[in-house]
């Protein structure tokens, strides 16, 4: 497994941990402004002030990026717009809201270009190929690094020569066979970046180095970089220091000297620990875990496994648990356990179907074709049964020459092969009816009903963006264990009745199932068509799921069965949403609202119905809710939650739309 560090040029900004509403240096900047006329002073503190927010407060700094382009364009300040233009991109980057990213970088290249900015050109060429790369179109991604690596070239300036070329090995590091590329980049990126003292980003080099050297075999040199990344972190105080270790252990594995193999990552897993980085706990574990099984040592291993599959659990860390599954399976095979290596081989292959849905490509090409095929073949049959009845009233009026006898008895015989060709038809659109009706039903089964209205009618769905959404997260506690002491056909069957009572649940409260992962469910209010009473909706459907889940508690209790804790978490927030798949297409939603709801779920306690306060500002006064504390999620900071204990016994049963503020 390589452990992929991208490094764009927007990590090496300053990172503010203040909390919004407390930064001096914005507040010091705003009082500024309160005095600063219509020049370029004003768009130039306005430019400050996103700069000193974008990572705290988005929105804020959008509003005061759209003011300074207003300004900038009224008395024609091309840098202005430029960086005005660059900062709301910024904003909508920790949004999520990446076509709004790339269309606002696209207008500051145009300006930095204008006016000959080549540090700027070369810093938005960067930043929008980091946007592809987390789209996962790594081909216009490596473009726009490249662009980006020329402009900086031209300029001699040496950190964008660096964050370019990391950022193109790091393209060429995701396939084996363009590893010789990626080892051209950090080999040339590596001198530059000790010269200027960037120990994070040698640590980072280092280790990828080592990885390439890894997966080669050629393990001496692997170990020379592993030993300089770790050299670096250490000077740095920072970086994967647990990672590092962890993969010098992997190489004393490989040349057998399993003791101080396992020193080496019981370290990596001591300091992951002791910071409390789970992810970097579980990494440390599976390294350990691997030693053993290589070492022969399988009861330690499946040990090790288990420990780090519970933390990965936790955390909601799905490659670690394909990683773990795969192991378990591995190690109970080699004991002769095959029980428990079938079930861990079941568990692997439904999180590998996981990860592959989330994978899909996101476009659509059969469906508008079936249509099609059916309207056609609908006005061929009409066409041949219109000809029929025009040859059958010529042959009636040739024979009515002849005797009246003839022609009524040819009458009478032209009437049935009508009959016949009417029934014909008739039969044949009751079968294109039926066919249609279960074809409709299938798509409605997938699709949002107006999803699926528009694939009929234009034969494509068009991603919308939606400015409110309550997402819902849920998950159970301790899947694993209850997993494992049932069968395949048990857990499915399990899972099957609470995931259809959500689905009962979920259309009463007027919200959109998304997707199930594993045993997680996922659905959302608000889309895809718009209300303001989703954050409503959306409580009370985690509080009627969780009614549910004590109920059939406490039969499993009375019955002997072991129990299944319930997490849910909700957050209200932007969206993006459309139609993904190409064979399995399926209706999803993105945006930093969807990771936030999902951190309100793995961060809950089971039973509990966990919220972020933006959506308790929303509810507080139809629900009775407590602090109950603050979480960290990435690219946002600090958030404060909330546990619903139950409707507010002040607030009347009935409520209206002007109940809720859409945020």
């Amino acid at each position: 497994m390589i452990w992929q560090r991208k490094i764009l040029l927007i990590l090496f900004f300053p990172v503010y941990s203040i909390c919004a509403g407390q930064n001096p240096i914005v507040d010091s900047l705003k009082m500024v402004l309160e005095v600063a006329g219509e020049d370029t002073t004003r768009v130039n503190t306005m430019i400050a002030i996103c700069q000193n927010s974008y990572r705290i407060s988005p929105d804020s700094s959008i509003l005061y990026g759209y003011n300074a382009l207003a300004l900038s364009e009224k008395i024609d300040y091309q840098k202005g717009m430029a960086n005005a233009n660059k900062y709301i991109g910024m904003g909508y980057y920790f949004l999520g809201n990446y076509w709004e990213t790339v269309n606002f970088w696209q207008q500051a290249l145009q300006n930095f270009e204008a006016i000959g900015d080549k540090v700027g050109v070369s810093n938005i060429l960067n930043n929008i190929g980091a946007v592809y790369n987390n789209e996962g179109d790594d081909t216009k991604a490596l473009e726009f690094y490249l662009r980006s690596l020329k402009a900086a070239e031209e300029i001699s300036d040496t950190l964008r020569i660096v964050v370019a070329s990391i950022n193109i090995g790091t393209i060429y590091l995701k396939k084996e066979s363009t590893h010789d590329k990626a080892q051209e980049f950090y080999l040339a990126a590596l001198p530059l970046i000790e010269r200027i003292e960037n120990y994070v980003a040698e640590g980072t080099v280092s280790v990828n180095l080592g990885e390439i050297y890894y997966a080669r075999e050629e393990y001496d040199t692997a170990l020379y970089y592993y030993e300089k990344s770790l050299a670096a972190f250490n000077k740095s105080n920072s970086g994967n220091i647990p990672y590092t270790l962890t993969n010098i252990g992997k190489v004393y594995m490989k040349r057998g000297d399993f003791p101080k193999a396992i020193e080496y990552q019981k370290q990596g897993y001591e300091i992951a620990r002791q910071s409390d980085a789970k992810l970097e706990m579980t990494a440390t574990l599976l390294g350990l875990a691997e030693t053993y099984s290589t070492q022969g040592n399988f009861k330690s291993s499946v040990s090790t496994y288990k420990d780090a599959l519970e933390i990965a659990e936790e955390i909601g860390a799905k490659n670690e648990l394909r990683v773990a599954y795969e192991g378990l399976a591995s190690s109970y095979a080699k004991m002769s356990d095959y029980a428990n290596a079938f079930k861990y081989q079941t568990l692997l292959t439904v999180i590998k179907d996981t990860l592959y849905v989330a994978a899909n490509d996101r476009k659509i090409q059969s469906l508008q074709f079936n249509f099609e095929l059916e309207k056609r073949e609908s006005q061929i049959n009409l066409l041949t049964i219109d000809k029929e009845l025009q040859e059958a009233v010529i042959q009636k009026q040739k024979f009515a020459k002849n005797t009246f006898i003839i022609g009524f008895v040819f009458a009478i015989l032209v009437a049935l092969a009508a009959y016949r060709n009417y029934r014909r038809k008739v039969r044949t659109n009751e079968l294109l009816d039926r066919q249609k009706d279960e074809i409709e039903n299938l798509v409605l089964n997938i699709l949002p009903s107006a999803v699926a209205s528009e694939l009929r009618t234009e034969g494509y769905a068009t991603p919308r963006h939606y400015e409110s959404v309550s997402v819902l997260f849920t998950d159970f506690k301790g899947f694993t264990k209850i997993a494992e002491g049932l069968t395949p056909d048990e857990l499915v069957k399990e899972l099957n009745i609470f995931f259809s009572a959500f689905d009962d649940i979920t259309v009463k409260h007027h919200l959109e199932k998304i997707k199930t992962i594993g045993d997680a469910y996922m659905c959302a209010g608000g889309i895809p068509t718009k209300n303001s009473l989703h954050p409503l909706d959306a409580v009370n459907a985690g509080l009627e799921m969780q009614e549910f889940m004590n109920t059939t508690n406490e039969k499993r209790k009375e019955n002997g069965l072991p129990v299944w804790d319930l997490r849910i978490g909700i957050h209200t927030g932007p969206v993006v949403a459309g139609v993904v798949g190409k064979k399995k297409f399926a209706y999803d939603i993105w945006g930093n609202t969807v990771n936030i709801a999902s951190r309100m779920e793995s961060s809950g306690e089971a039973g509990k119905l966990n919220i972020s306060s933006a959506t308790f500002e929303l509810v507080k006064k139809q629900f009775d809710c407590h602090f109950r504390g603050k979480v960290y999620a990435k690219n946002v900071g600090d958030i404060d939650m909330y546990f619903v204990e139950g409707k507010s016994s002040s607030q009347a049963t009935n409520l209206n739309s002007d109940s809720i503020i859409i945020v």
